[in-house]
């Protein structure tokens, strides 16, 4: 039965302290811890602020497909509007000409009764119609709004990105001035999705 012995040496030894994150004294370094913990709470902030924006893309295209669907609605509504006008037309010439037959005093009455029916026919058209374009208008600006504001939560999202990756080159460079400016594109980014959320 053989035995293997492995023996340190002490460059093994030194790899072994570095990777545990201890310094060359025994002292444990809390740099890394540090620069794992800001990593963790920049990437948790990134996943909130990713998920606002992908919220408020789909509402924006929400509004958006509903403002079309009414607009359609609307359109209808306008061409029915039109269709009651030209029948209400077409009687009107017709009580017209019949004015001009003797005797047609009973189509008189029936063609001026079909146009007064006509007339108030057009009215709730018009009305429903002008209301659908109304809200449609509404949607429109709320998908606007909300567009605006999936910009300003994605510009966020995107400078948080950049501040993890700054801190994970921080880490492997231990340069205080990478630090500082990773703290302050993370800080950017959070003021971007603060102005997002109260906007």
């Amino acid at each position: 039965m053989s035995e293997d012995y492995e023996v340190h040496g002490p460059h093994d030894h030194a790899v072994e302290h570095a990777a545990a994150g201890h310094g060359g004294d025994g002292e444990r370094d809390p740099f890394p811890g540090r620069m794992a913990v800001m990593t963790a709470i920049l990437a948790s902030i990134g996943a909130i602020l990713a998920y606002q924006s992908g919220n408020s893309e789909n509402l924006a295209l929400y509004y958006k497909n509903e403002a079309a669907i009414r607009k359609t609605e609307a359109a209808n509504q306008w061409a029915y509007y039109q269709a009651k006008g030209e029948k209400e037309n077409l009687a009107e010439l017709g009580a017209a000409l019949s004015a001009l037959t003797p005797n047609s005093t009973e189509a008189q009455r029936r063609f001026a009764a079909d146009v007064d029916r006509y007339r108030k026919q057009k009215e709730p058209i018009r009305a429903q119609a002008e209301s659908l374009e109304k809200q449609v208008a509404e949607d429109d600006a709320r998908a606007e709004a909300l567009l605006h504001g999936h910009h300003r939560w994605a510009q966020a999202t995107t400078l948080i990105q950049i501040s993890i990756a700054l801190t994970a080159i921080t880490l492997l460079t231990r340069s205080k001035w990478l630090l500082w400016t990773s703290m302050g594109v993370g800080a950017a980014g959070v003021v971007l999705g603060a102005l997002a959320f109260f906007a």
